[in-house]
C-alpha cells in the first residue's frame, strides 16, 4: 500500500482566521501574468486585462471566515455539477489522472453531508492543483486548494490500495461544514470539532463508497499512526475533548474514537445529534461552541447504558490490549465446521505523561471467523461470522459453527479499538 497522505494540521498552520475576526464579508481583486487564471474564495464577478496583467474580481455572497487564500497558475478545468452546483477543478493537464476520483468523491460527499448534516452553504465547489512543494490539502470557503503531490500523480491502479484521494476530497470537503459552518470557540478541543468530525465525515462517504471490509486497512493506519505519534509527545497527551492542537489525536485517534462511536450508537444517532448540533450552532457569533456542549448532543442521542462508554471515549485516554491466544476448527459431519476461539484482553486507562492503570474489562467487541475469498488481501476475505461479543474477563473462550471451511479467526478484526498491538487480533486456524 502507497503512503498515505499526512493531512497537515490546518488549525496551527494558518490558524482558523484572525483572533480579532470572526464572520466577515469578502471581496478581493487579485491580478496576475496574462496567461494565467488567479483564484479566491467567492464568485467570480468581472474579469479584464490592463497593462499586460489579467484581473479577478471575487466576492463572497454571504459572511465567511476570516481565513482565504490565493492562487495563480497556467490550469486547464474540468467541469462537472451536483444538483446545479457547479463543481470545477483546476489542472496541470500533465496531470489528469485522478480528476474524476475528485469529482466522484465531491459529488458523494455532498449527497452525504447534506442527507445528514444540512445543506451545502455555497453555489460552487472548487478544487486547485498546486505544486508538491508541500503536502496538503486545505478548505476554505467553496475552494480547496490541493498538492499534486497527494492527489493529482497520485498512483491508485492497485485496486486493494486505499483510495486516498477519494478519502482527502471528502476530508476537505467535510470542513465546509466542520469548520465553514460549526467553527469552535479558541479553547481546548477546537480541532475535535472541525479536524474529528471531517475524519468522520470522510470515513462514512468512504465506507458507502467501498464497504465495511475495506475501511480495516484505513482504520489500521489511523491506530498505527496515533500510537506512533503518542509514543513522540513531548508534552502531555491529552483526551480526545480537549486536545490542543496535537495531530495525531484530533486526526488519527479522531479517526478511530468517532468510527466506534458510530458502531455503539448507530449511524442514524449519531448523525441525528451532529444536524442538531450543526441547526443550533451554524454560523454562531461568540461566545462560540464547545465539544463539552458539543457532546451534549451527543450524549442525548446515546442510551444511558453508555454514557460511560462516552467517558471513556472523549474524555480519558483509554486503551486495549486484545488478542487471539487459539483457535481450532474441526470438520463436523454435516459437513459444517466447529470452530473453537480463546481470547486475551486487557484494558487501561493513561495519564497525559503515559502511566498506566488497569480497567475492568466490561466491553462489546467483534468476534469474526474469515474464510479465504478472491485473492489474499484481507479486504478480500469472505466473512463467515461476525457478531459483537460481550467481553467481560481477561480470558473467554467462544464456540461457533460455520457453513465453510474458515481460515482465519479475529477478536476486534476491524480494529475499532484502540489496541496497542493490533497485528495480534487476528489468528490462523490449526485443525482439519
Amino acid at each position: 500500500m502507497p503512503r498515505l497522505p499526512k493531512l497537515e494540521d490546518e488549525a496551527a498552520r494558518n490558524g482558523i482566521g484572525f483572533p480579532d475576526a470572526d464572520w466577515v464579508d469578502f471581496e478581493t481583486t487579485v491580478s496576475t501574468s496574462a496567461d494565467q487564471i488567479a483564484l479566491a474564495p467567492g464568485y467570480l464577478q468581472r474579469e479584464w486585462t490592463r497593462n499586460g496583467r489579467r484581473y479577478f474580481h471575487y466576492k463572497m455572497d454571504q459572511p465567511m471566515l476570516a481565513f482565504f487564500c490565493y492562487l495563480s497558475a497556467r490550469w486547464e478545468v474540468r467541469r462537472d455539477s451536483w444538483n446545479g452546483v457547479p463543481i470545477e477543478v483546476y489542472y496541470d493537464p500533465q496531470h489528469p489522472y485522478n480528476i474524476d476520483r475528485m469529482v466522484d468523491g465531491v459529488k458523494k460527499s455532498l449527497d452525504y453531508f447534506t442527507r445528514n448534516f444540512s445543506p451545502y452553504q455555497h453555489k460552487q465547489v472548487r478544487i486547485l492543483e498546486f505544486p508538491g512543494y508541500a503536502r496538503f490539502a486545505q478548505s476554505f470557503a467553496n475552494t480547496i486548494p490541493y498538492s499534486e503531490a497527494i492527489g493529482f500523480i497520485a498512483d491508485l491502479r492497485k485496486k486493494e490500495d486505499v483510495d486516498y484521494v477519494f478519502y482527502v476530497t471528502a476530508h476537505e470537503m467535510g470542513h465546509q461544514w466542520w469548520a465553514h459552518q460549526v467553527i469552535g470557540a479558541g479553547v481546548q478541543g477546537q480541532d475535535m470539532l472541525s479536524e474529528s468530525l471531517s475524519q468522520y465525515s470522510a470515513l462514512m462517504v468512504m465506507e458507502k463508497e467501498y464497504g465495511r471490509e475495506k475501511m480495516r486497512k484505513f482504520l489500521k493506519y489511523e491506530l498505527d499512526r496515533y500510537l506512533r505519534g503518542r509514543g513522540g509527545e513531548l508534552v502531555e497527551e491529552q483526551p480526545l475533548m480537549r486536545v490542543e492542537g496535537q495531530p495525531y489525536i484530533h486526526y488519527q485517534k479522531g479517526s478511530l474514537v468517532f468510527y466506534r462511536l458510530r458502531e455503539e450508537i448507530g449511524e442514524e444517532n449519531l448523525n441525528r445529534a451532529l444536524a442538531s448540533f450543526i441547526r443550533d450552532k451554524a454560523f454562531q457569533h461568540a461566545p462560540f461552541t464547545t465539544t463539552k456542549e458539543f457532546l451534549e448532543y451527543v450524549r442525548a442521542e446515546t442510551p444511558p447504558e453508555k454514557y460511560a462508554l462516552l467517558e471513556e471515549l472523549f474524555a480519558k485516554i483509554v486503551f486495549y490490549d486484545n488478542r487471539v491466544t487459539d483457535a481450532k476448527v474441526t470438520h463436523r459431519a454435516d459437513g459444517k465446521y466447529d470452530v473453537e476461539i480463546d481470547v486475551a484482553t486487557k484494558k487501561m486507562q493513561a495519564d497525559g505523561k503515559g502511566k498506566e492503570t488497569p480497567l475492568a474489562v466490561d466491553d462489546w467487541m467483534d468476534v469474526g471467523v474469515f474464510a479465504q475469498g478472491d485473492g489474499s488481501a484481507e479486504d478480500k476475505q469472505k466473512v463467515l461470522y461476525l457478531q459483537r461479543q460481550h467481553i467481560t474477563a481477561q480470558t473467554q473462550k467462544f464456540s461457533i459453527v460455520v457453513d465453510a471451511k474458515p481460515t482465519e479467526v479475529g477478536l476486534d478484526p476491524y480494529n475499532k479499538l484502540i489496541d496497542r498491538n493490533s497485528d495480534d487480533n487476528r489468528k490462523k486456524v490449526t485443525g482439519e
